[in-house]
C-alpha cells in the first residue's frame, strides 16, 4: 500500500507539470493567433490607406495634365489676340498715317480755292438759295479738321451736311470718302461699307475709288465677313492693279492662303 501511494503521488507529480505546459502552449497560440490578427488588420488599413492614395495621386496627375492642357491651350489664345491687337494697331497707325498725308493734300487744295478768284455764278432760280462758292471749301475744310481732332461722330455730322448741302461739289467723293472713314473710326461698319460703295461705284475714276475700294474690304473684315472682305480685296486687283491700294491687298491675300 506505501509503495502504491508512493507511486500514485510521483504520477501525480509529474502530471501537473505536464499540464501547466499545455496550458502554456494554447496561450502562446492564443497570443500568436491575436498577434496575426492585428498585423492583418493593420497590413489591411495600410493597403487601403495605400489604394486611396494611389487613386489620389492618379486623380492629381490627371488634373496636373488637364491644367497644363488648359495652358497651353490659354498661351495660345493669348498669343493669338496679341497678335490681332498688334496688327489693329499697324492698321490703326497706318491709316492715321495716310490720313494725316491726304489731310495735307487736301488742305493745300482748299487754301488754293479759298484764295482764288470765284467764277461768274449764273442768277440762281427764284426758290434755290444763294451759295457762296468759298463757304463750299471753308464747310469741306471744317469737316477735314474735325475728323483730324478724332472727334469722330462730329465729323459724320459735318461731313453727311456738306454732301446734303454741296451736291454737285467736287469734293462730294472725298466727303463720302471721310465719312465712311469716321464711320469707322465709331464701329459703324455697315454704314461705313455703304459710304465707301458710293465712291468706287458713282465717281471710279477718282483717285480716291482704290483706297474706298479697301476700305469696303476692311469695313468687312471688322463686321465678321471675311468672305465678303476678300471678294472685295480680288475686285480691287483686278480693277485697280496699280494702285497702292492694291499693292495692300495683294500682301493680305497672300497672308489670307
Amino acid at each position: 500500500m506505501k509503495l502504491h501511494a508512493l507511486f500514485l503521488a510521483l504520477l501525480l507529480s509529474s502530471a501537473l507539470p505536464a499540464h501547466a505546459g499545455l496550458f502554456d502552449d494554447d496561450e502562446a497560440r492564443r497570443r500568436i493567433d491575436q498577434i496575426k490578427q492585428e498585423a492583418d488588420a493593420r497590413l489591411q488599413k495600410v493597403e487601403v490607406a495605400s489604394d486611396t492614395t494611389s487613386r489620389a495621386q492618379l486623380e492629381l496627375n490627371n488634373q496636373l495634365e488637364r491644367t497644363r492642357a488648359e495652358v497651353s491651350q490659354i498661351r495660345g489664345q493669348v498669343e493669338l489676340l496679341s497678335n490681332d491687337n498688334e496688327q489693329a494697331q499697324k492698321r490703326q497707325k497706318d491709316f492715321y498715317i495716310d490720313l494725316d498725308n491726304r489731310l495735307r493734300k487736301i488742305e493745300t487744295l482748299v487754301a488754293q480755292l479759298t484764295q482764288a478768284q470765284p467764277p461768274a455764278q449764273s442768277a440762281p432760280a427764284a426758290n434755290e438759295p444763294k451759295l457762296d462758292p468759298a463757304q463750299e471749301a471753308k464747310d469741306y475744310e471744317a469737316a477735314i479738321n474735325t475728323l483730324r481732332g478724332g472727334k469722330h461722330v462730329d465729323a459724320i455730322v459735318a461731313f453727311k451736311q456738306f454732301i446734303k448741302t454741296w451736291p454737285k461739289s467736287a469734293f462730294q467723293p472725298g466727303a463720302h470718302f471721310w465719312t465712311a472713314s469716321a464711320l469707322m473710326q465709331a464701329r459703324d461698319f455697315d454704314a461705313a461699307k455703304d459710304y465707301y460703295s458710293k465712291v468706287f461705284s458713282i465717281w471710279p475714276e477718282d483717285s480716291l475709288a482704290p483706297d474706298a475700294m479697301l476700305g469696303q474690304a476692311n469695313a468687312e473684315q471688322e463686321g465678321g465677313d471675311a468672305k465678303a472682305a476678300r471678294a472685295t480685296l480680288e475686285k480691287l486687283v483686278a480693277k485697280y492693279p496699280a494702285s497702292d491700294a492694291a499693292k495692300t491687298a495683294k500682301q493680305r491675300l497672300a497672308k489670307k492662303k
